[in-house]
């Protein structure tokens, strides 16, 4: 396993966390009315879930299990082969669906769901980034 290249992601996942926490409005109706703030959120946020996906990817390369097919897949070979925990890889795995929507938009986003990830599901990033972080050997 690259240390490097996992250590700069965790500091990738981290600013986008960050950043997100910096912009996040108080309320649902501020997130609605501001189109930068959308902007600035959804793009963090797809970000973080990305540098997610890489990092488990790259984990799984290093590891026995096969290679993902899909990007939630991924979380639920870390999770399969107890690199995270069940649950967590099921948040993860949700997280990859917010994404999906705000890339692909396959459908508008509803800045409801958003604004409760901005406050209520950061921490599943944390965690992430935490077993990833215990399991590597690398100060998080």
């Amino acid at each position: 396993m690259d240390k490097t290249v996992i250590a700069e992601k965790l500091e990738s996942l981290r600013r986008c966390v960050h950043r997100i926490e910096e912009k996040r409005p108080a309320s649902v109706e501020q997130l609605k009315a501001d189109p930068d703030l959308q902007d600035i959120i959804s793009l963090n946020l797809t970000r973080a879930v990305q540098v997610a996906v890489d990092i488990a990817t790259h984990l799984l390369s290093e590891s026995s299990e096969p290679a993902p097919d899909s990007m939630g897949q991924a979380f639920r070979l870390l999770a399969e082969a107890g690199m995270i925990p069940d649950e967590l890889a099921a948040r993860m795995v949700a997280a990859v669906g917010f994404r999906n929507v705000a890339v692909h938009s396959y459908r508008e986003i509803n800045w409801d769901i958003v604004h409760a990830i901005c406050h209520d599901r950061l921490d599943d990033f944390r965690r992430f980034a935490g077993s990833v972080s215990e399991r590597s050997g690398i100060d998080g």
